[in-house]
């Protein structure tokens, strides 16, 4: 972006294949702004791949392309649709102007030209893109703000329920990275394409640590317990997703409206549903399941498998890849699964690097 006090420093490019258009043009701007000139469409095209101008003063009618063609091309890529466009054209139909408006022009200068108003016309239109263009960096700014305000949120949250569970510190690391790398390979898959777009799975990865937020709620007693749960003790460890839902439902509230906390909300209310429905809270089956739950249930499970616990060790890797397939259909969505077992050894590359103990680490070497 141009500072304030720098719209003499602009350079203007003059595409005309008349050369007194061009000395008329010349002699009005060449004290004010730097000048490119050139006198066919494709020599312009050319000199602005090599260095792009700050606005165009474009002929309409020229030998070979015209301008509205380059004007065309440029506003096709992305990398030149911002300059601003002003056309040169001794034409004054109605149907002219509103075609090279349609096309992306900004304004016209119709021929003989006035060298105060061509001058007063380009100095508006850089003064334009100038403030244009301070806005756009404004709002890249407030954008990249709030995705860090979002990331800092939902991390501070995983880190929340991370310490209620001290024995699985890269548990929430692990779940990201299966998370994110089965989304990737899904997002492509008929079933889960119109889902899976890459602003989705990233925020399918910021949320994914909020998975267990709700284990806040479940008292240590049962959280840390060595041994098996009792039917009653499970009964309230199994109330943790429903402690997740409400506890993000009144944080989405406040934000109001449908806030980034959605699909954290969505991902800890139903990782624990199964695809026959015999999973909890609600019993969900199949398709009713969201696509976030049904990736989360693949990732935890396989992470519960290989990990440590107080109340159980490490299983070996290929047990449970074993035990995952064994449960295609019943407790997970089959394609899903079929995801996982061909980046199973993505999965527990990422198993070992962020392992938390060394019989984990040596069980996964193995």
């Amino acid at each position: 972006m141009k500072p304030m006090d720098e719209i003499s420093s602009c350079t203007v490019m003059i595409v005309d294949d008349t050369e007194t258009n061009i000395d008329i043009l010349v002699e009005a701007l060449g004290s004010d702004f730097n000048l490119q000139v050139t006198m066919d469409g494709e020599s312009a095209l050319k000199a602005i791949a090599y260095k792009m101008p700050d606005l165009i003063l474009l002929d309409i009618m020229m030998p070979g392309m015209d301008g509205y063609e380059v004007c065309r091309r440029l506003k096709a890529s992305p990398e030149t649709r911002g300059i601003p466009i002003v056309f040169l054209t001794a034409m004054s139909e109605e149907q002219d102007e509103a075609r090279g408006l349609a096309l992306g022009a900004v304004d016209y200068i119709t021929k003989p030209f006035s060298p105060p108003l061509v001058k007063a016309r380009v100095r508006n239109q850089l003064e334009l893109k100038r403030y244009r263009d301070h806005l756009e960096d404004l709002v890249r700014e407030r954008t990249r703000q709030l995705a860090l305000t979002q990331e800092v949120t939902l991390q501070s949250m995983g880190t929340l329920a991370e310490y209620r569970d001290p024995e699985t510190g890269g548990h929430i690391r692990r779940t990201q990275e299966y998370i994110r790398i089965l989304a990737e390979h899904l997002k492509d898959h008929p079933r889960f394409r119109d889902r899976l777009n890459d602003t989705a799975i990233e925020l399918l990865v910021k949320s994914a640590p909020l998975h267990d937020i709700g284990k806040v709620g479940v008292r240590d007693n049962i959280l840390l317990k060595p041994d098996e749960l009792t039917e009653e003790e499970f009964e309230t460890m199994k109330r943790h997703t429903t402690y997740g839902r409400d506890m993000l439902l009144i944080s989405e509230k406040m934000l109001g409206g449908d806030s980034f906390l959605s699909m954290a909300r969505e991902i800890a209310y139903t990782h624990q549903e199964k695809w026959d429905g015999t999973g909890y809270p609600r019993g969900l089956k199949g398709e009713e399941i969201p696509i976030s739950g049904r990736l989360m249930a693949v990732a935890d499970v396989y992470d519960a498998l290989i990990s440590k616990r107080i109340y159980k060790p490490p299983y070996p890797h290929d047990t449970a890849v074993a035990i995952i397939l064994e449960e295609r259909g019943s407790h997970f969505d089959p394609d899903v699964v079929d995801a996982f077992l061909k980046l199973a050894d993505a999965f527990k590359k990422i198993a070992l690097e962020h392992a938390d103990f060394e019989e984990e680490r040596a069980l996964l070497s193995a």
